[in-house]
């Protein structure tokens, strides 16, 4: 099965320090990665890499096959992308907020009309249709980020922690929403949440100190422990030689 997104030895340096450092790895279609680690880690910058927000260092990433350095417009036409704190405009409604972020992105019309209508439903935002989005909640102001990223069905999508500040029952709908979208996608969710990669992901990559740790299936991480930091204290432990 081809990878729909593919990283090779990825690193981000901010001066002295390394935030990422020669990162790698590849995900097929129908494969909900999650990536976890501690704050600091090197989650986001990793991500925004991928996303083309960040330049790297060093090393590559591609979407769909296209380089997100030497082809960006390319590369992000494949792409579904929930930043950290999903920046929006806060005096818009809704509505316009996510019609002004169809139209960046060249639909008009009826199509524009039905595409925006659709993330609404599948984010479960029409009851705040209308509403600015500065008067919302975090964790709607969060689904508006989603619904954004929905708008124009990409093959790939990079959810950067999609269910923070989110009640219980928004969590279950947003997990239920990616089991659903999951087949026809590669995903990528960034999450500190051993729980929620163990609810929806079908694999999982451990990174701390910018370095990955652990490439593993949920199963496999919660041998080493119940919670991130048990798993992140077995990796990191010094192993006993005979």
């Amino acid at each position: 099965m081809s990878a729909l997104i593919e990283i090779d030895r990825l690193t981000k340096r901010f001066g002295a320090f390394t935030a990422v450092d020669d990162v790698s790895f590849s995900v097929a279609k129908g494969e909900v990665l999650g990536f976890l680690g501690p704050n600091g880690a090197g989650k986001s910058t990793t991500m925004k890499m991928l996303a083309g927000f960040v330049t790297p260092s060093s090393g590559t990433a591609r979407i769909c096959g296209e380089d997100v350095v030497d082809h960006p417009v390319a590369a992000k036409r494949h792409l579904g992308y929930l930043p950290e704190g999903a920046p929006t405009y806060p005096e818009m409604t809704v509505a316009g907020f996510l019609s002004f972020a169809g139209r960046v992105r060249g639909y008009g019309g009826s199509e524009l009309r039905d595409r925006v209508a659709h993330a609404m439903k599948l984010t479960t935002l029409e009851g705040v249709r209308l509403q600015p989005i500065e008067t919302l909640s975090k964790g709607f102001k969060r689904r508006v980020g989603l619904a954004q990223s929905l708008l124009h069905d990409p093959p790939v999508l990079v959810l950067d922690e999609p269910t923070d500040g989110l009640d219980p029952n928004q969590k279950h709908e947003v997990r239920r929403l990616i089991e659903q979208m999951a087949p026809e996608k590669a995903i990528v969710i960034s999450t500190h949440i051993l729980e929620e990669v163990s609810a929806i992901c079908t694999r999982a990559i451990i990174i701390a100190r910018g370095k990955v740790l652990a490439d593993a299936t949920p199963k496999e991480l919660s041998y080493r422990g119940p919670t991130l930091d048990a798993v992140f204290r077995d990796l990191t432990m010094p192993k006993e030689t005979a």
